[in-house]
């Protein structure tokens, strides 16, 4: 189906609609279906005159615009002419700028075709100038090993002439192309005759040597164990301002390394020079004669003999002479760096086998013979500086690559000696200090007394310092902090013995926890324990609060033993026995004191002198009742005042439960039949007495639980209604404490004593059979 053409009835309006299209496709829409639409009607002079007034009248817009605008118009041009001028000189001053940059890349090419040439040149100077260098160098190791044939060190000058060849001749006749070539090869055919000339001038002073060697080796020793003390100085300097370093013992690599700037040569220093140039010379003679295997066997063969002689049959332990341990160990460390010097620097002289074998010899020799003088040793201390010197050795000669297991092993030996005389020393200290004490409250007169208690004690006072009024008590007995000191001396003087060098730290670490766990167990606790037989109060008080103090000490310890002890031993917590021990044994002090003040209780109780049946009322409470609550008054408040809250508690609560029983059983005796009123009364007066008194007690409304029981019974043997403790509901309100099996027989005692009724009589026997009573 074709598109309908529109029928324009006018053309100027298709002219705006075409001349105001938006875009070409649009303009073209426009104005074909009006050319269609004009050649179709044959009106196409109309659309021609209609596009050609559209156009006049464009025309004459512009014209009008261009008269009006005349001005502005003439100003845009002369604008565009200045901007044409402005472009035309930069144009000429970038052709300038170009020529200009030209000329200048042609006069660095220039120069550095010049630069180029001068670096040939320098080139060609250095390679000059090391030629001349290596000749120099050449020609100065011949130098330098002629001045030394010169001065007669021959081996030296045979060292020399030797890095003359390694270093300079050889390399240099094998390279052809060496401008030294010429010269390398005449100094090569010298060498001969000067090695030659250095043979024949030595051989004669090697015995002399040996003979200055052996007599040598102990100041030798003496300047080795000097050095490793100075290190030891140095390296605790260290641990104390760096706390990572205390993981690093002497001669470790970190140890090593931090002391490179402290370089001493033992073997040549301004006290001692060890020269070994007369055996390295007899040495190289021997090689150069073909008699280096025999020369070998004789030397050792000599040094065995050497060793022989340097060892004593016996040495002592306590002087300090020429037979004393440090003597021997000096002699030994002396020779044996002799040996580990002359086999680090002649390696062909010495093997490691027979070193090594001259070294365990004269160890196990060392060792006997400081374990037949260890017999005589009965003293800790004497043993500790036993220990230092042996430690000073094994550090020294483990510097030297020595094996120091042996050694090492030996000191186990010597620390279950040293344990044992420190256990034994501290034993009869221990027992001294708990059997000559007076176990009483420590009195302290002033405060610096008091810090000096306090700084040794495990102790944490109840009040600050600055309250404190002298002169003041502290609630354990002297024997505390006396026994406080020595365990820290104990435990000090343990470790003591890892100082310097240990290397079985987890052995220290079980033996202090097993000897000092049996001190306090055996030496404090038994002790203790066994004075828990005295009939005075106020001891066994004391010894009770002694033991509270020392369990607590025993914890405290328990965790300086975890703090205190090696990377090496195995970890989780520490448990001391003898806290175990100290804990269990306050229940034996609580105890022994529960048995004093009731068996007091008791004596007071028995001076009871009731008339059950007095013809008369007490106006006054029983003298007794008046002596007992004085006694539990002052125990309290004196005896008891130390103790720990909770304790006093339990002793005050359980001296009244029985009180309340022995009161309550005296009406109950067999011996008593009948009890009237005024007995009664007497009794309750009493009660009363009693009862007012724990009133004034703290925690009172506990304490008289313990009177529940008393009070209710003479409750009821005040009742005017017996009847009613056999009524089970009124029973259970009123006299609901009242022992079932007790109250018929208080009952019937006052029965008894007022009437005697057939009824009561069957209904007490009733009850009594209900209740299994015969």
């Amino acid at each position: 189906m074709s598109r309908k053409v529109p029928q324009y009835d006018d053309y100027r309006v298709a002219v705006q609609q075409i001349i105001l299209s938006s875009s070409d496709s649009d303009y073209l829409d426009q104005l074909i279906p009006a050319l269609k639409d004009a050649t179709n009607s044959n009106r196409t002079p109309g659309l021609m005159q209609s596009l050609s007034q559209y156009a006049n009248e464009r025309e004459a817009d512009i014209e009008r615009i261009g008269l009006t605008k005349h001005d502005e118009f003439l100003q845009s041009v002369n604008q565009l002419q200045k901007v044409r001028e402005g472009t035309v000189a930069l144009t000429s001053e970038i052709l300038q700028l170009n020529q200009s940059i030209q000329a200048s890349t042609e006069k660095l090419a220039a120069q550095k075709e010049a630069l180029v040439d001068t670096k040939a040149i320098r080139q060609n100077i250095a390679e000059a100038a090391e030629a001349l260098k290596e000749s120099l160098k050449i020609l100065h190791a011949v130098n330098q090993a002629h001045d030394l044939i010169k001065k007669k060190k021959y081996y030296a000058a045979l060292k020399a002439l030797d890095d003359l060849q390694n270093e300079h001749l050889i390399p240099t006749i094998q390279n052809k192309y060496a401008t030294q070539h010429r010269l390398a090869d005449i100094i090569q055919k010298s060498i001969p005759s000067s090695q030659k000339a250095i043979s024949e001038a030595v051989m004669s002073d090697l015995n002399t040597w040996l003979y200055r060697i052996r007599e040598t080796s102990q100041f030798l020793g003496e300047v080795a164990f000097y050095h490793t003390e100075l290190r030891r100085t140095r390296q605790k300097e260290r641990m104390e301002s760096d706390e990572y370093l205390r993981n690093f013992k002497l001669n470790s690599a970190i140890e090593l390394v931090f002391d490179e700037s402290e370089e001493f040569d033992v073997l040549d220093n301004e006290e001692l020079q060890v020269d070994f140039t007369p055996l390295f010379e007899c040495l190289h003679i021997h090689e150069a004669l073909g008699q280096s295997d025999k020369f070998r066997s004789d030397y050792a063969a000599t040094r065995r003999k050497q060793k022989e002689l340097l060892l004593p049959t016996a040495i002592s332990l306590v002087d300090d002479d020429e037979n004393s341990l440090s003597s021997l160990l000096e002699g030994i460390a002396g020779f044996a760096i002799i040996e580990k010097a002359t086999m680090r620097r002649a390696h062909n002289l010495r093997s490691p086998v027979d070193v090594d074998e001259l070294w365990d010899s004269m160890c196990q020799t060392a060792i006997s013979l400081i374990t037949k003088a260890l017999d005589t040793i009965d003293n800790a201390e004497v043993l500790l500086k036993i220990k230092g010197v042996i430690a000073l050795f094994i550090q020294t000669m483990d510097g030297w690559g020595y094996s120091v297991t042996t050694l090492d092993n030996f000191l186990l030996t010597l620390f279950d000696k040293y344990a044992e005389l420190l256990k034994k020393r501290f034993s009869e200290d221990f027992q001294e200090i708990v059997s000559t004490d007076d176990y009483m409250p420590m009195p302290i007169s002033n405060l610096e007394e008091y810090d000096k208690v306090i700084n040794v004690s495990w102790f944490t006072p109840d009040k600050p310092r600055e309250e404190l009024t002298f002169p003041c008590v502290l609630p354990f007995s002297q024997m505390y902090p006396l026994c406080c000191i020595d365990i820290r001396n104990f435990l000090n003087q343990f470790y003591f013995f890892s100082d310097d060098h240990f290397q079985h730290p987890n052995v220290i670490d079980e033996t202090l926890k097993k000897s000092l766990d049996q001190l306090l167990s055996e030496k404090v606790c038994s002790s203790l324990v066994e004075r828990l037989s005295s009939q005075y109060l106020g001891q066994i008080v004391q010894i009770l609060i002694n033991l509270e103090h020392f369990e607590t000490a025993c914890r405290e310890l328990e965790q300086l033993l975890i703090a205190a002890r090696s990377s090496s031993s195995a970890g989780g917590p520490i448990v001391l026995d003898a806290t175990e021990d100290f804990r269990s044994n306050k229940k034996t002090a609580e105890k022994r004191i529960f048995e004093l003040v009731n068996s007091k209780i008791d004596d007071l109780v028995e001076t009871a002198e009731y008339d059950w049946m007095a013809p008369t009322l007490e106006t006054e409470p029983s003298n007794y009742m008046q002596t007992l609550t004085r006694y539990l008054s002052n125990i309290m408040n004196s005896t008891l005042l130390g103790l720990p809250r909770e304790i006093k508690e339990l002793i005050y609560f359980d001296a009244l439960s029985h009180a309340a029983n022995m009161i309550l059983a005296l009406p109950l005796s067999p011996e008593v039949k009948k009890i009237n009123p005024n007995g009664v009364a007497a009794l309750a007066k009493d009660v009363t007495y009693l009862s007012d008194f724990v009133d004034t007690l703290e925690n009172a409304p506990i304490l008289k639980e313990n009177l529940d029981e008393l009070q209710q019974t003479v409750l009821l043997m005040q009742t005017e209604n017996p009847d009613d403790f056999y009524d089970i509901s009124i029973r259970n309100k009123k006299f609901g404490r009242v022992d079932a099996m007790n109250g018929p027989k208080i009952l019937e005692k006052i029965t008894h004593s007022v009437m005697q009724s057939p009824s009561r009589t069957d209904r007490l026997g009733n009850f009594s059979s209900r209740f299994g009573m015969r």
